[in-house]
């Protein structure tokens, strides 16, 4: 009896400890839907946004304190954002600054690639320094793809870019990405770093932008927001 007992105590403990922690992570998503970083810690924030955010309304992105807005334009060899052109000229019409972002794969040729970009993006320097998003790898290439291979066509393809806009560009550089191939130490540009809720130090260096939270949820659009710090 008293083992049956005993077991049945370690069952509730174990039921408890399980309704604690989901509690918990309930607490801290309904902390994460609203969080913001310190303005007065970093006073000029912005946001990511993309087709996959669907409708935005930027004159509600301004009224809630977004400065800035960088636009998902084109992504690998062929894609490209249905939404850019609607983001780029709805930000501007509120007076923004707005920076377009390429989602870099290294599977596919540099010059490729930076075509797609160019193609999207216009020359343009009222937009701000673009922005290359790493975080593919290139693990699952059809092909082999060595790390010095990653790094030699990024160089090609940072350098098209870059002629193109007149312009250094900003490494969005994710952790697995740094981890793999090391490229803060390795490519001499700014860096924008993901980590939500906590400030980045994967990279090693000091950064220019941070993701600071993946989902803040807002009336200025329909789904949860990619929220953004300025380091000053």
């Amino acid at each position: 009896m008293a083992k049956k007992g005993a077991s049945r105590w370690r069952l509730r403990f174990a039921a408890l400890a399980i309704l604690l922690a989901l509690a918990g992570g309930a607490a801290l998503w309904w902390h994460l839907r609203g969080w913001q970083p310190s303005r007065q810690q970093w006073p000029v924030q912005g946001v990511e946004v993309g087709a996959e955010d669907g409708t935005i309304d930027w004159t509600a992105m301004k009224t809630i304190g977004v400065d800035f807005a960088y636009v998902d334009a084109s992504a690998s060899v062929f894609a490209r954002d249905a939404n850019f052109t609607a983001n780029l000229e709805g930000a501007r019409a509120v007076g923004m600054q707005v920076g377009a972002v390429h989602e870099y794969d290294p599977c596919q040729p540099a010059d490729k690639q930076a075509a797609n970009f160019v193609t999207v993006v216009p020359r343009d320097s009222r937009l701000l320094p673009s922005a290359v998003s790493l975080d593919r790898l290139a693990e699952n290439c059809p092909g082999k793809v060595t790390e010095a291979g990653v790094e030699s066509e990024l160089t090609t393809f940072l350098n098209q870019v870059e002629t193109h806009t007149g312009k250094p560009v900003i490494l969005k550089l994710s952790a697995k990405f740094q981890d793999r191939y090391r490229v803060a130490s390795a490519v001499n540009r700014n860096l924008w770093l993901v980590r939500t809720r906590l400030e980045p130090d994967y990279a090693g260096r000091p950064w220019t932008l941070w993701t600071a939270n993946g989902g803040l949820q807002t009336e200025a659009a329909e789904k949860p927001l990619r929220w953004l710090a300025v380091q000053r």
